[in-house]
This record gives structure tokens, sequence and C-alpha cells, in this order.
């Protein structure tokens, strides 16, 4: 409650009581400057000594008013008052902030039958600290839980007979609510001065709401009856809140999202009684992809946007799916690696929002069953051709190589078609990659499996004419091509306020970890699809298979004997994953900033910056970075912000919230693809005095090299010697640093070991291991010193529940409409 509160007649009383130099308001200010928001300089404590040269003027209200500006609460005006021991003030304050106190429910009048369950409700809105007691008669009723705002009487008896009152106090001065008198009725019968003809009854709660624990999308029902005579009525709260449209027994939510979650209650009324339902709780869970709220984007040619209804939808962390370990059998990879692509921010299309959540949960659980994964958004034609090309060298003889892409596609004549987010608003192939070309190189290098996910639309694309050859199959029974959607269809995202999902990972990521083979996984998947109702009839998975091997994506790693290739396909995996080494800086004033990194995709990185150590007299710091370069996409209005979420990160959460000693700054730096030079940025340190007024700004420039995949050079064009050179035994190509530290997605310790030189590299490859289930984000450290900081993880998955098509309701299909 602000000083401000008091009025303008409060305040002016409160100043003349202050306006003496014994004990008035320079006293005040000197108790209030052990809170260093209400500390005054002397140039303010001028100005309001200066007051006195004008006849009106008062420099008790003029400091009055300073305080009110920085949020000075009654409580803290009174707590600085006690100090200076300024008596008369003190009661004048402590008067007027219990006149703030304003009663909003009264207790009513009641009557009720024998052993019935009585409510006496008393609520009032004022300042912070107030308490209820309740009386009857003269005798205090004291509460077993403390001071309560209701008065429960229950079973009700005789000896509840009387009159109560409710007494909300605030330190010395108190209110009194009205009386309420409490009546027992005998017997249903008429009640004195009513007419025979309108009997009236007590009040009885015969149904109570029960607690329930629902999923996001699902249908609350919360139901209360009651027995009396007039007919009662009913009121709904929620969190103590009032539902202004649930006036029935029944309150019902058709389509519930966290912000549902919390504790209902119902009142319930007639002209004579009142009485108040037990308290329901409801728990909010993951959400059922069936039951949620579908804007259904499609990612084709043609746009298109097919819309039931909307809602309100966070992000939940949730439980990651679990890989069962696989069984005993012949087949096993030389190693398993994984191109994720999702693209979002088109330039020229319809922009689609699933692909980061999408390609985010994949890469969780493609790592699970230790594949070597590489996930990069929003890439154009010449970062999607050169991503290609360094996956192609991440493949040899044995390896499981699997390609996902989120985003627009199309297919024409057979041949699928992955759309950059550059392409034209006329887009042909010579714009796009062709997938069938990609699968023909694929094959040269005696892959052991090769599987293509491609979550995208399949309409033909009326401006391409051009039937695309590309390179001749070979007959290797290893293939197995997953399309999201049938030919000539759509694919479709749910789209969600903050965080969406493809229609396609939702029935996925249940079974991707399941030791089958891959063909069996997916007619799961399918079936899954089938049984649903909203995709029923619009979007269908299709599977394209020669495999003729029970291979699965749970196949365990059976490396060869180490080769120079080995070490190589280990070498590049690992440099899209170089994040820089955490560090500290030291600033002249003496302030330390930690500065650290973390990854959340393989071209997107999040900067944090935390104050280590700073001065005594330094009364506030903050480290904010600027000055990046043109290459790199940070939006501005999400830099330097507290909260990972508030910096546009959905997809990685803090275990812990830290303390306000130990807060950070996060900066989120997109499409490192496109650095072409050692990322540099500045970071200023903010800071003021204790004693001093103005802001102190202290710079230090800072260079990290290349980070994570910018390393690869991706906006470079790629040539067929220039891959082969890469391959070769000498890896002088790698231009790789002397010393470097590598971030590990996978090993426990969070970080590569370190090589003295690129032949080193190659004679401990062994040493770069991926431990199954391990989840760790990529971020590095300073070891020792930053122990005690909080950790960041990857949100485990953003899952749904299972699908049932008896919970789910689609009788607005008719609805649907094409744009």
């Amino acid at each position: 409650m602000n000083i401000s509160s008091l009025g303008e007649e409060g305040l002016n009383k409160l100043s003349k009581m202050l306006d003496n130099s014994s004990c008035g308001w320079r006293q005040l200010a000197n108790a209030a400057t052990e809170h260093p928001q209400f500390r005054c300089s002397e140039t303010e404590l001028t100005s309001c000594s200066i007051q006195v040269l004008d006849a009106a003027g008062s420099p008790a209200r003029t400091f009055l008013a300073w305080l009110a500006d920085r949020g000075c609460s009654t409580d803290f005006l009174q707590h600085y008052l006690r100090k200076m021991d300024h008596q008369e003030a003190l009661q004048f304050l402590t008067a007027a902030v219990s006149e703030q106190i304003k009663i909003t429910v009264q207790p009513q009048s009641q009557q009720a039958p024998l052993g019935s369950r009585v409510v006496l409700t008393c609520r009032a809105t004022g300042p912070s600290g107030f308490s209820y007691q309740w009386f009857k008669g003269k005798e205090e009723i004291l509460h077993e839980t403390g001071s309560l705002p209701e008065l429960v009487l229950c079973p009700l008896g005789p000896a509840h007979q009387g009159h109560y009152i409710c007494r909300i106090s605030y330190g010395e001065n108190w209110t009194f609510s009205t009386w309420a008198c409490i009546r027992l009725l005998h017997f249903a019968g008429s009640s004195p001065g009513c007419s025979s003809m309108f009997p009236v009854s007590g009040l009885q709660i015969s149904q109570q709401p029960s607690s329930q624990a629902a999923s996001e999308g699902d249908v609350l029902v919360l139901k209360c009856r009651a027995e009396a005579n007039p007919p009662p009525q009913y009121e709904w709260y929620h969190n103590k809140m009032p539902m202004s449209q649930q006036k029935a027994c029944s309150l019902r939510i058709p389509c519930v999202t966290t912000e549902h979650r919390g504790e209902y209650r119902c009142k319930v009324f007639n002209l004579y009684h009142e009485a108040w339902s037990d308290t329901a709780t409801v728990t909010i869970g993951p959400s059922s992809v069936t039951d949620a709220s579908w804007v259904e984007v499609d990612r084709g040619f043609e746009s298109q946007e097919v819309q039931r209804s909307t809602t309100r939808s966070g992000v939940n962390p949730v439980q990651q799916m679990a890989c069962p370990p696989p069984a005993a059998k012949n087949f096993s990879a030389t190693d398993k690696v994984a191109l994720l692509i999702g693209n979002m921010h088109y330039h020229y299309h319809q922009q689609l929002s699933a692909p980061i959540s999408d390609v985010h949960e994949l890469t969780n659980l493609l790592r699970q069953m230790d594949f070597k994964v590489v996930s990069l958004l929003d890439l154009n034609c010449q970062e999607m051709n050169s991503a290609v090309s360094e996956f192609l060298l991440l493949l040899d003889k044995g390896v499981y190589g699997l390609l996902y892409f989120a985003g627009h596609g199309y297919e024409n004549y057979g041949n699928s078609f992955m759309v950059p987010i550059d392409a034209p608003a006329s887009y042909t192939s010579k714009h796009c990659l062709c997938v069938q070309n990609i699968l023909t190189r694929m094959q040269e290098k005696k892959t052991g499996l090769n599987v293509f996910l491609l979550d995208m639309c399949r309409k033909r694309n009326p401006n391409d004419g051009l039937i695309v050859q590309p390179g001749i199959l070979k007959v290797t029974a290893n293939i197995v091509f997953g399309y999201a959607t049938c030919v000539d269809a759509e694919a479709y995202e749910v789209k969600r306020e903050d965080v969406s999902n493809g229609i396609f990972i939702s029935f996925l990521k249940r079974h991707v970890c399941e030791d089958e083979k891959v063909t069996v996984m997916l007619d799961k998947v399918a079936e899954d699809m089938g049984r649903c109702a909203i995709t029923r009839g619009r979007q269908a998975l299709e599977l394209r298979s020669n495999l003729s091997e029970r291979r699965s994506l749970t196949d365990r790693i059976q490396p060869m004997d180490s080769s120079a290739s080995d070490s190589a396909r280990n070498l590049q995996w690992a440099i899209a994953h170089v994040l820089p080494e955490s560090s500290s800086l030291n600033f002249d004033c003496g302030v330390k900033v930690q500065l650290g990194f973390a990854a959340e995709f393989s071209n997107i990185m999040v900067i944090y910056t935390r104050i280590l150590e700073k001065p005594a007299e330094i009364d506030s710091c903050s480290a904010q970075l600027t000055d990046f370069p043109q290459e790199v996409d940070i939006d501005l209005k999400k830099s330097n912000q507290e909260t990972l979420v508030e910096a546009g990160c959905l997809l990685l959460i803090k275990e812990e919230l830290p303390s306000l000693e130990e807060r950070s700054l996060y900066t989120r730096i997109r499409s490192l693809q496109r650095l072409k030079r050692d990322l540099t940025f500045t970071v200023c340190l903010h800071y003021t005095y204790s004693n001093m007024d103005e802001e102190v700004v202290e710079r230090l420039p800072v260079t990290v090299g290349k980070p994570l995949v910018s390393k690869l050079n991706l906006h470079e064009s790629r040539t067929s010697s220039s891959c082969s050179a890469i391959l070769s035994p000498s890896l002088d190509s790698f231009n790789y640093p002397e010393s470097s530290s590598f971030a590990s997605i996978d090993s426990p310790s969070n970080t590569w070991p370190h090589y003295g030189d690129t032949g080193s590299a190659v004679s401990q490859s062994d040493s770069l291991t991926f431990s199954r289930g391990a989840n760790l984000p990529e971020e590095s450290d300073s070891p020792g010193e930053l122990d005690s900081r909080q950790p960041l993880t990857a949100s485990k998955s953003l899952p749904h529940s299972q699908v049932n098509e008896i919970n789910y309701k689609f009788s607005d299909m008719y609805n649907l409409h094409s744009l």
C-alpha cells in the first residue's frame, strides 16, 4: 500500500508534523538510508530544504512525494517513524491506514437444520497484515487454524444459535462487520413470519465439487448441488475470485489451459441462507494432442490456414520419453548421425511456428539413442546445401544416417523438394533442395541405413514444370521415407501462443525410441494418426521403404577399426558444437563479471552475464552485452533479459531460480551459420556508487572465436573436391584451433578434452564418447570458481498425452475454411 493512498489531505497533515528540525523529515531521511531504494543525495535533500523559501512550500511534503514516487509503502513509513520515536505522526498514520480497510463481504444471517454446515464469511480490502477475529456475542471464537475470513459451524447444534460479528484489526485499530444471526431449524416447515404456502427450509449442500487432474485441452466439469427452499442460486469462484459467467450448479470449461489450475469453490445462496462448498483443487498436466486448440498451418506451396479456435497456452517442460535398451540382435551401426533442419521465418511465404519445438524434441530423443545430431533453424538455400554437404561428411560405411526437415515443401513427379527461407514467391526446383538427390549422395557412402523424415506438404508446385532427374539409385534395401502426409496433401501444425507442435512429431515422439524395426515404428505412428479425429481424412503418414533387414534406430553402435575417416567424422561433428569457454572479466572499478555460454541449437546460442564480485562502495551494477556483428540475428528488445523466457529462449529452462545476488542477464544469438569472422561484442558494465546518483558505464570488448556451427562456414559454397579433402587422412582442411575446449552435449563432464593439435585430436578420437540418455545442454563453464551457479538444462520434451478419439470433439468441422 503506497503512501500516496493516504490522499492529498492525509499527506499534508503528516507533512505538518514532520516540518520541524528536532524530529522531522531530515531525521526520517536519515532513518530511511538503511534501504538503498530510499537513500537521498545531498542534491535531493537541498531541493527539499529550499521549499521553505516558498510561502506555501513544505520540505516534508516534497520528501514524502519523493518517497511515494519510489514506491515507499505505509509499512515502511511506519517502521521509520517508529525508529524516530515520532509518536504523533505514527498514531496519525496508523489511524489513517485503518480507515483504508473496507469490508467487501459482510456475514449473512442464516437458518439451517440440525447437523448441517454453516459458513459465515467476512472479507475486507486494505493494507497488508490485518487480521480477522470472530465473536459470538461478546465472546471471541478462537480458530484452531488462526485468523480466517470464514467461520465454519459444523455440525450445527443448539449451542451455535446466536449473533456473530467479525472484527478486522490492523495494529491498534480495527473495524467491525455487521451482526449475523444463526438460527436452528428443528424441522422443515414454515418459518416464523412466512406463509404456509411458501415453506422455508434450510440450505444444505448435497453434492460437493471434487478435486481433479486434467490435461491441457481437456474438458473440466465441476458440480455442486444444494437443497433449499426458496431454490438456491450458485456462484463459482476461482482462486477466491468470482467467475462472472458461471452461475449454474455445474461449472464447465470446454478446453482447459494452465491458467485454469488452482482452487475452485461454489457459493450457494438464496433469500435466507448462504453456504460455501468444499474447495476443489484442479491441476493441469501435459497437454493432449487431440484436445488442444488447433490452428493448422499449411506447409505447402499454396498458403492455407485452417483455424478451429485459439487458446492461451504456456511453455510446459515435461517428462522426456525414456528409450528402452536395445534387445540383443545381429544388427549394429558403425555410427549414427542426424541432420535436423527446421525452417520457420520465410521471407516471402507464410511463417511457421512448430519447427523450433519439433527439431528440439526430436534432437533430444535421437541423442538418447546415441545419435550425433546437428540441429539448425532457418537456413537459406546456400546454407542448406552446405549443411547437407557437411552431413554427408559424417557418413561412412555402415553408418545410420537420418535427415529430418520441417518447413515448406512440395512434390513434383515423385521428387520431394525442401524449400529454404529465401525462396522467392514463385519458387521452382532450382531454388530448393531435392531429397532424392541427397539420397543418391548418401548411397555413395555405403551407409547401413538411410532414413528421411519429411514434415512438409507434398502438393504439386504449379510454377515448376521441370522434371528433375536425380542420380540413379542403387539397390541397397536400406532406405526408409517417412512422409508426414500423403501425396498431394498438406501437413499441419498445432499453433499455440508460445511453443507449437507439428502433428507429425506429436505422434512420432511416442514411438521413435521403441526398439522396433524402423518401418514397424512408423506404422504405429500412422495407426495413431489414423485414430485421431483431427487428422483423419486430412493428414495421414505415408511410408515408403525397401528396408529388408530388421534395423531400428535403437541399434547399438559397433565401431569398425579406428581409421582416419572415423577420426575425421568425430572431429567434424565435434567442431559443430564448440562453445566458447566461460570466463570472468575484471573491470577497473573492481567488479568481476562471469561470462557464460549455452547452446539451444547448433546455430543458436545463449550468452549470460552474472556479477560475481563487486566492491562494497558500489550500490548496484549490471553487465549488458552490445555491439554484435551484423551477420548474426539478435532481437534487441529481448537482449539482456533477466529470464530465459523474456530473452526468447523457450526451450532452455532453469532447474532453480537464482538468488538475487546471482541474478543473470540473458541474450539469445541466432543465425550463427552466417558468422564470417570471430564473434565479437562488448560487455557494458553499468554501476552506481552509493554516494552518487550518476550511473557509470565501463566497457570491455570480448572476442570468443567462432562458436558452434559457425566454424563450418555454411555461408560458403561447397565443391566435391573440398568434400573429399576434408575426409583425407591429413585433416589439414579443418582449420582446427591449436587449443580449444569442446562442450559436449552428451558427456557427463559437459566438456570435451583439450587437444594440442589436429594430430592429437585424431589419436584421441576414441575419447569422443556419447553416453546413452544424457541430455545435458551444450554449455561451458570455468571450473572451480563457478561451481555455485545454477545449471541450465534442456527441457526434456513438450509431450502430448495419449490420443483418445472418445475425448476429442470435432463437431464444428464444417467451420474449417481455406485462406
